[in-house]
C-alpha cells in the first residue's frame, strides 16, 4: 500500500545529496578502488577518532562483526557468554556459531540489560558478556565494566544501534574489550547494503580481526597469519560512509528534535508508554522511538490503515523461537516487552508536518 509516512525513506535522502553520492560512485568506479582502499582506510580512522578507541576495522555483516569479535577473544566449547533475548538474533547467534553457550538474562523497562541478574548468572564457565545497547540507548557500562573486570570476563559491546551514544560522556563501543557499530540501510549511518565495524583499544585483538576478514592476511599478501575469513567492508561501501559521516552529528540532533516532538504529542495517553526518559548520565541518538501498549497489534493495524508505516521487533523473543533450543531461560519482562513494542518512523528527513501526522493517528486510537 501507498503510505503517508514511510518508517524509512531511502530515496528521499539520496534525492538530498545525490550529487555527493553519485560524485562519490564515480570516483571509486573510475579509479577502480574496490578492495581495502583509501576509503576505507579513511572511514576507519574517522570512526576511530570519533568512538575514542585506537582501531575501527571494517567488516563484510554484523554478524561477522560479532562472530570475529568472539573468535578474537576465544570464546569456544565449554564457554558460557552472557547477553539478552530482546536483541537481533546474531546477537547470540555469534556465541553458538564459536561453540560457546549463551546464558540469557532479562531486561528492564530501557530495553537494556539488567545489570543486577549478570552476577547471578555468573559460573565457573563464563567467560564473556555482549551487552546490547538498543534504540540508540546505553547500558550501565560502569556496573557492567565493574563486574567482568572482578570475574576477568571479556566484554564485546553490541552497538550496532548506538553509534554516537554516551554514557558518562563516554561514547558506547568504547567501554568493552571490542564493540561493534551496523551501517545497514536503515541505521542512522547506514550504507547501500551491508557493512559493520570493530573497535578496539587492543593492538593485538586489532590485528586478530584485521586478519581474520581478510583469510588471514594484514600487512602482506604473500603472508598468511591464521586462517581467516572473507568479510571485509567493500570500499564503496565506506568511501559512501564516509561521505554521510560529516552529517552524522546534525542527524543526531534532527532525531532527537523529533523525539521531543513525539514526547509532547504522545504524552498522557492512557495506556501508552513512551521511552524512557534518560538521566544526565546518558545520551541518547534514537536510532529508534519505541512505544509499548498493551493493545499493539490493534494499534498498529489502525495505523498502517492511518497511512502510517510502522515496525514491530521481534514479536516472538530468541527464547521463544522453538528451534534455538533457549526455551529453559526464564524472562518475564522480555516477554512483556516483546508483546508491547512498537517503532515509529525517526529519521533526519522525516518532517514536522509527518511527525504530526504520527502523532494524531495514535492518539486517534487513544481517544
Amino acid at each position: 500500500m501507498a503510505y503517508k509516512v514511510r518508517f524509512v525513506n531511502y530515496p528521499r535522502q539520496y534525492q538530498a545529496l545525490k550529487s555527493e553520492f553519485d560524485d562519490v560512485f564515480e570516483e571509486v568506479m573510475a579509479a577502480g578502488d574496490f578492495i581495502l582502499r583509501r576509503h576505507l582506510d579513511s572511514f576507519e580512522k574517522n570512526i576511530a577518532a570519533y568512538v575514542g578507541t585506537k582501531h575501527a576495522i571494517g567488516v563484510n555483516t554484523g554478524t561477522d562483526a560479532l562472530y570475529l569479535s568472539a573468535h578474537a577473544l576465544g570464546f569456544g566449547p565449554g564457554d558460557e557468554i552472557i547477553t539478552v533475548a530482546h536483541t537481533f538474533v546474531a546477537t547470540v547467534g555469534a556465541i553458538v556459531q564459536c561453540g560457546a553457550r549463551p546464558v540469557l538474562v532479562d531486561i528492564k523497562d530501557d530495553f537494556n540489560m539488567d545489570v543486577d541478574q549478570i552476577e547471578k548468572a555468573i559460573t565457573k564457565k563464563t567467560k564473556g558478556i555482549i551487552p546490547v545497547h538498543l534504540n540508540g540507548h546505553a547500558c550501565q557500562m560502569d556496573r557492567i565494566m565493574e563486574t567482568a573486570a572482578r570475574y576477568n570476563l571479556k566484554v564485546i559491546e553490541d552497538a550496532a544501534q548506538a553509534l554516537g551514544t554516551t554514557f558518562r560522556g563516554r561514547k558506547c563501543a568504547s567501554f568493552g574489550h571490542t564493540g561493534i557499530f551496523s551501517f545497514y540501510p536503515a541505521k542512522m549511518l547506514g550504507t547501500a547494503g551491508d557493512g559493520r565495524i570493530v573497535c578496539t583499544n587492543d593492538d593485538g585483538l586489532a590485528r586478530k580481526l584485521r586478519a581474520s576478514r581478510d583469510n588471514g592476511r594484514v600487512a602482506s599478501v604473500a603472508v598468511i597469519e591464521c586462517f581467516g575469513y572473507c568479510s571485509r567492508l567493500d570500499n564503496l561501501h565506506a568511501a559512501l560512509l564516509d561521505m554521510k559521516f560529516k552529517y552524522f552529528e546534525k542527524w543526531v540532533a534532527r532525531r532527537r528534535e523529533i523525539a521531543e516532538i513525539y514526547d509532547k504529542g504522545l504524552s498522557g495517553l492512557p495506556g501508552l508508554i513512551l521511552p524512557p526518559r534518560s538521566g544526565s548520565a546518558f545520551f541518547d541518538v534514537y536510532q529508534n522511538y519505541v512505544i509499548r501498549s498493551a493493545r499493539r497489534d490493534e494499534l498498529a493495524a489502525h495505523l498502517k490503515v492511518s497511512g502510517i508505516e510502522v515496525l514491530i521487533s521481534w514479536r516472538t523473543p530468541l527464547h521463544r523461537q522453538k528451534s534455538l533450543g533457549l526455551g529453559h531461560f526464564n524472562l518475564p519482562m522480555t516477554e512483556r516487552i516483546s508483546a508491547e513494542v512498537l517503532s515509529l518512523p525517526i529519521y533526519p528527513e522525516l518532517t514536522d508536518d509527518e511527525a504530526n501526522m504520527v502523532i494524531e493517528a495514535v492518539r486517534s486510537f487513544h481517544t
